[in-house]
């Protein structure tokens, strides 16, 4: 409580504005990936707010440290301009991704404790433990009881070791269920007591948690099979930013696609493009690639996709990274999203955003993406993986008349931001309410299913 005057100057008890810390794997000016751009418009949206006062934690790796204004040797600061920004500067190899914890443990018990006891956040919101850990929930329970802790479950990543995909690390195949026994098969060389102990040390972290976060129903169902209580789970989807839609001169056909994404294999960039050298250079239709990280790839699928490239050079165009800011002209330009991925992807941010410019999706059949996309309503759906399911469908789009009308008039409202925060913060309130009542009685702990 603030003790204030009023315009009478009589004394007056103001309540001070509650704090929410946003923790986060990488910072958004080094990596703008979705999860990063995400958690920075829910920051920027409390920012104004008179009853909560947002903070964002940010990992940055040692090279980046210098370039956002940490000196030499600093292991905590914050972003030049803007004080409620923190970086904590670990480096990846520090950082255990097997069993998800920090090798160096002073980066709990000297960095991110010194930020909780610093800042003593009344809402703590996990939006990822990547290269920070989930040592951070029991490190936030023991120095702030009374603060509930929330976790955004943004991919699966405590579920499976193989990149969170749940792709089988031999012949690709799509999984559903991991156990001691299919993770050693993934994994030849980890025994399979290495993994029952890898879930076990998780869980035990997760269970400090009071409420999860699952932007999708397929995550949320994958979360409850590995054991967190479905009563613990809230399924909400992101909120966005108005969007500020270009407009286009009518056309006819509506024969121009585009992907936008990191250029990985899980993002099926590969699949599109036999898509596209199946149909031919006679197709009527075009493609634009707009891709990210394609020099990080692994040499030889580097060199299949330049022979892709190469082969349909006729009706494919590689557009490269883009700047977030032009995607407005970019979906101009186009008709039609192509959403490939080869994993059952959560809840895609470039779907939304296609949405939000009144762009049909073509998307792999499976997971967050057909949760997403309705087949003939909002988008088509072609069968995961294969380039002559997706070519049909790309033809089917170009060359239906009035096809793309239909599936743009039935592209449901975007979720706002505005009503996204409201959602968080009602959570976040009852939250407080709930742990203030059961901290004063001894506070239960959360236990997971096995």
């Amino acid at each position: 409580m603030i003790l204030g005057r009023d315009h009478g100057g009589y004394p007056r008890l103001e309540v001070a504005a509650k704090r929410v810390l946003f923790v986060l794997h990488n910072h958004p000016a080094v990596q703008p990936g979705g999860t990063e751009a995400y958690a920075l418009n829910v920051y920027e949206a409390l920012r104004g707010s008179p009853e909560w006062e947002p903070l964002l934690l940010a990992r940055v790796g040692p090279d980046a440290a210098a370039e956002l204004g940490l000196r030499a040797g600093q292991a905590v600061g914050t972003l030049p301009g803007d004080p409620n920004q923190i970086l904590v500067r670990v480096a990846e190899d520090e950082f255990d991704k097997f069993l998800m914890t920090a090798r160096d443990k002073h980066v709990y018990t000297d960095r991110l404790a010194g930020v909780l006891r610093d800042r003593r956040p009344d809402v703590i919101h996990v939006q990822h433990t990547l290269y920070l850990g989930t040592e951070l929930f029991g490190l936030a329970r023991r120095l702030l009881p009374a603060a509930p802790i929330v976790h955004t479950l943004h991919e699966y990543l405590p579920i499976c070791n193989h990149y969170g995909q749940l792709v089988r690390t031999f012949g690709g195949e799509l999984c559903m269920m991991e156990s001691p026994r299919r993770c050693h098969q993934c994994y030849p060389e980890i025994p399979p007591q290495a993994f029952f102990l890898r879930k076990q040390l998780i869980q035990s972290q997760f269970a400090q948690a009071d409420m999860f976060i699952a932007p999708s129903r397929f995550l949320l169902d994958r979360y409850v099979d590995w054991g967190i209580p479905r009563e613990r789970i809230l399924l909400e989807d992101h909120g966005f930013p108005p969007a500020q839609p270009v407009a286009a001169p009518d056309r006819d056909p509506r024969n121009r696609f585009a992907f936008f994404g990191v250029m990985t294999p899980f993002k099926g960039v590969d699949v599109l493009l036999r898509a596209m050298e199946r149909l031919g250079p006679s197709f009527d239709g075009h493609l634009w690639v707009h891709g990210s990280h394609y020099s990080e790839q692994p040499e030889d699928q580097r060199a299949e996709l330049e022979r892709l490239f190469e082969a349909t050079r006729a009706t494919v165009t590689w557009a490269g990274p883009y700047d977030h800011a032009d995607l407005p002209r970019l979906m101009s330009e186009i008709d039609w999203v192509v959403v490939p991925s080869v994993w059952w992807e959560n809840s895609p941010l470039v779907i939304r955003e296609a949405f939000q410019h009144g762009r049909p999706v073509i998307c792999s059949d499976i997971g967050g993406m057909a949760e997403k996309v309705r087949h003939r309503v909002d988008g088509l759906h072609f069968r995961v993986g294969d380039p002559g399911s997706l070519a049909r469908a790309l033809e089917q789009a170009a060359m239906t008349p009035r096809l793309w009308y239909r599936l743009r008039d039935g592209i449901p409202p975007v979720k706002t931001l505005a009503e996204h925060v409201t959602t968080l913060t009602r959570l976040y309130s009852d939250l407080i309410e709930r742990r203030a009542g059961a901290h004063s009685h001894g506070a239960p702990r959360l236990v997971m299913q096995r």
